[in-house]
């Protein structure tokens, strides 16, 4: 059972992170708000590209974090407590 409360609360606060980002994303043109979407970008900014003739694979992963990832992040997981109680 732990381990089935282990990838709800991983999921839980995966969905808080995009959702404030998103909402970092949208909050930049706002200028009382862009506060909001100040953060770093990290990854590898030119991705690997594997040629086989056949397909091409090419990966890269990026991952950006701002005022209001983090915000989304500490709210979800107080949701997650809230609801598991």
């Amino acid at each position: 059972m732990r381990s089935k409360s282990s990838w709800i609360i991983i999921i839980v606060m995966l969905i808080g992170l995009v959702i404030g980002t998103v909402i970092g994303s949208y909050c930049s043109g706002i200028s009382a708000l862009s506060w909001l979407d100040y953060g770093q970008v990290f990854g590898i900014t030119t991705p690997l590209v594997l040629d086989l003739g056949v397909f091409v694979l090419t990966l890269g992963l990026t991952i950006k974090i701002n005022i209001a990832s983090i915000i989304g992040i500490i709210i979800s997981f107080l949701i997650y407590k809230l609801l598991v109680r």
